[in-house]
């Protein structure tokens, strides 16, 4: 008796599959660097950096990327993520380090075409050597929590 009860039930399932609402189409994101539209970076990030949300909403659940247009010797102080950040160097040259303190000596040389993965929690800090060009990608919300509060963008007084 069970046999023909769990054939009735596996048949009947296309069936509400049918019935529900039709999925959103995929899109397709091209987006050709010329036509890169820049705007300032989030708020929680030094003065200085441009941003283009390539896909997604950094601020919200999902999937997103993102690129950040660096000047040159812009300095990013020790800070933490709470979710894994993908980094790639699309243009320019990265210095990263790790650790709590900014500590010059410590920094690495990220070039052009670098790909990185920093997990959750690692405390890290970056400086542009010339004009530097990264692209993030993640699961969002996307969040920047510095080691010295004192070093928070937001926590200073607006002029």
């Amino acid at each position: 008796m069970r046999i023909p009860l769990l054939a009735a039930s596996v048949l009947a399932v296309p069936s509400l599959l049918l019935a529900q609402a039709p999925a959103a189409a995929p899109q397709v994101v091209v987006a050709v660097p010329g036509s890169i539209t820049w705007g300032p970076a989030p708020a929680s990030l030094p003065a200085g950096a441009k941003a283009a949300v390539l896909e997604g909403d950094p601020a919200q659940p999902g999937a997103f990327t993102m690129r950040l247009r660096l000047p040159d010797g812009y300095t990013i102080p020790p800070h933490f993520h709470p979710a894994t950040e993908h980094v790639t160097v699309v243009q320019g040259v990265l210095l990263i380090g790790m650790g709590d303190q900014l500590d010059a000596s410590k920094f690495n040389e990220l070039p052009t075409g670098t790909f990185g993965v920093i997990p959750p929690g690692m405390k890290h800090f970056a400086r542009a050597k010339g004009e530097v060009i990264l692209q993030l990608h993640g699961t969002g919300p996307w969040g920047i929590t510095y080691v010295n509060q004192a070093d928070d963008p937001r926590q200073r007084p607006t002029r």
